[in-house]
């Protein structure tokens, strides 16, 4: 996969499920590759998760990528999952890989 790529166009339409407010959440899973662990990736997905309102963590893997899971609004966790694709300014993602979860009751976003 080339930077930017992502391998589920549609990602959220079948783990959609209506909150208590009506409005559509999903949850995914990302696996980020690349330049991502020592650069700050994981506290700035915190930060952009939490200002949009997304829950879940972040996490680094054995193989030197780092793993989101992101739940929350359709359109927050889509905003997310863009702003993975390109991560802080010392990261340098070469791919971005996603898939569906059922949806699962995080409170606010963690790092681990």
């Amino acid at each position: 996969m080339t930077q930017g790529s992502d391998d589920l166009a549609g990602v959220g339409r079948a783990v959609d499920q209506d909150d208590a407010t009506g409005s559509r959440s999903v949850c995914v899973r990302c696996l980020v590759s690349g330049r991502v662990q020592g650069v700050y990736f994981r506290a700035s997905t915190r930060e952009q998760a939490t200002a949009l309102g997304v829950s879940g963590y972040a996490r680094n893997l054995s193989d030197g990528a780092v793993e989101v899971v992101a739940c929350g609004d359709r359109a927050a966790v889509d905003r997310l999952r863009d702003w993975l694709r390109v991560g802080p300014p010392q990261a340098r993602v070469t791919s971005v890989s996603c898939e569906h979860l059922d949806p699962s009751p995080y409170t606010g976003f963690s790092t681990r």
